[in-house]
């Protein structure tokens, strides 16, 4: 695990009309501030990386569909330099991934539907604070195909 990075599980409440899918409240320990709420949606097999912020902590959850979160620390001070980590989110493994300062991340949908995940990050966002660079960079060297296992 990338030093820094928190994951906690989140509750759904179900009954007999629908849910309630909880994300974030400003009494949990990962709270910090509030930035703003986005939904992003990414289409089946659709890749959006990298990218990483230098200013803004990221507070990602999938509420629909099913995505592949991949991280990479290139932090020069990080004991974890050099390490990618890969989670899968979606309403069946709901966790709440908190990314902090400076992490390359991006993300795949996976499966055969269009995935919305939730960002509630720290910060509005702006153009000037953010990093990006190719899906298929070689800084990162990570390939996006489908891998059997």
């Amino acid at each position: 695990m990338i030093s820094g990075v928190q994951i906690t599980p989140l509750r759904q409440i179900h009954d007999e009309r629908g849910k309630v899918m909880h994300m974030l409240r400003n009494d949990s320990p990962v709270f910090s501030a509030f930035g703003e709420i986005y939904f992003s949606s990414v289409h089946p097999g659709a890749v959006k990386a990298w990218h990483r912020h230098k200013q803004m902590t990221l507070n990602y959850a999938v509420i629909f569909g099913n995505l592949k979160l991949v991280l990479f620390d290139d932090r020069p001070e990080s004991s974890t330099r050099g390490v990618t980590q890969e989670l899968y989110l979606s309403p069946e493994n709901y966790i709440l991934v908190t990314v902090p300062l400076m992490i390359w991340n991006g993300f795949k949908a996976v499966g055969n539907s269009t995935s919305i995940l939730a960002n509630c990050s720290t910060l509005p966002h702006a153009a000037d604070e953010i990093d990006r660079i190719d899906p298929d960079s070689d800084l990162i060297g990570y390939d996006w195909a489908l891998k059997h296992r």
